[in-house]
């Protein structure tokens, strides 16, 4: 009997000991060595690393690029997100194809979708042809022009927008599915009518869910480079980018490793703050 119990206090720890192992090897271990590469150098405790970071001409502009798509695309993606796992729900056929087709980005990578939307945008691509095929514009336009920053901006919004928004809506749809009817069915015989029930109840009840989504599109959206190194290239400066050119390109990996921890301190800061704003406030009054 002892053997038994004992094996069952034991077993719990050995089902979780390879997901463990493995984040130890390839999360913990290269996480102390990127702090330590980036707040040591031969003589010690150092922050000279950020001070190169920081001299860079390029890092206000990449920190300012990041921090924009991000507070573009996360809510663009959220709001879209919302309407479509509305609509998903709502139906009664055809659901399962339509949450199908609106997936679909999901199975694509992020270099993949940055050559889609190239191939569409650039001089000579598709959706020039098609304007030109329909006599809109006189000539081919250069709508990916490296002077244009504000073009090659809205262009990686875009292809950022149609890539990662499936993520946002599997999340929200999962959530639509754990709120009873009842409560929308209640509010609706006490005349409430669509825009209501969907902001005081679904919404609130909604909140975890939301909770995840921004969190965890808020942290991608700060690691966003295959779409940019494809679209926009070296023109549009971000903070991935930056820490890839320092590591590969200018071969300091102790440089790369201080954009790294910026880049973590600036996720973990949104990331309290959404915990913060979507924290569960009834718990709160009732104590």
């Amino acid at each position: 009997m002892q053997r038994l119990l004992s094996s069952q206090k034991v077993l719990p720890y050995l089902l979780i000991l390879p997901a463990s192992l493995f984040l130890a090897a390839f999360f913990f271990v290269p996480f102390v060595q990127v702090v330590l590469a980036a707040f040591t150098s031969d003589d010690g405790f150092t922050f000279t690393h950020f001070r190169t970071m920081a001299d860079d001409w390029k890092f206000m502009p990449a920190l300012s690029n990041t921090l924009g798509l991000a507070l573009v695309v996360v809510p663009i993606q959220i709001t879209l997100a919302l309407v479509m796992a509305s609509l998903v729900t709502r139906l009664r056929r055809g659901r399962d194809v339509v949450l199908y087709v609106f997936t679909i980005p999901l199975g694509i990578s992020d270099l993949a979708a940055g050559l889609i939307w190239f191939a569409l945008l650039e001089q000579n691509g598709f959706l020039n042809s098609i304007l030109y095929g329909l006599g809109i514009i006189p000539g081919p336009q250069n709508l990916l022009d490296y002077r244009n920053t504000a073009g090659l901006f809205v262009a990686v919004v875009i292809a950022e927008v149609w890539r990662a928004t499936a993520i946002v809506l599997v999340i929200l749809v999962a959530g639509l599915g754990l709120i009873p009817k009842e409560y929308d069915e209640a509010a609706e015989v006490f005349g409430a009518g669509p825009l209501k029930r969907f902001f005081l109840i679904t919404l609130p009840l909604l909140r975890p869910s939301l909770q995840t989504a921004l969190i965890l599109r808020t942290i991608l959206a700060f690691e966003v480079f295959a779409v940019v190194a494809v679209v926009a290239g070296n023109n549009l400066p971000v903070l991935m980018g930056e820490t890839y050119a320092w590591q590969f390109d200018l071969q300091d990996h102790k440089v790369a490793s201080a954009y790294a921890i910026v880049i973590l301190a600036i996720s973990l800061a949104f990331t309290v703050f959404f915990l913060w704003v979507l924290r569960d406030r009834t718990r709160e009054a009732a104590a």
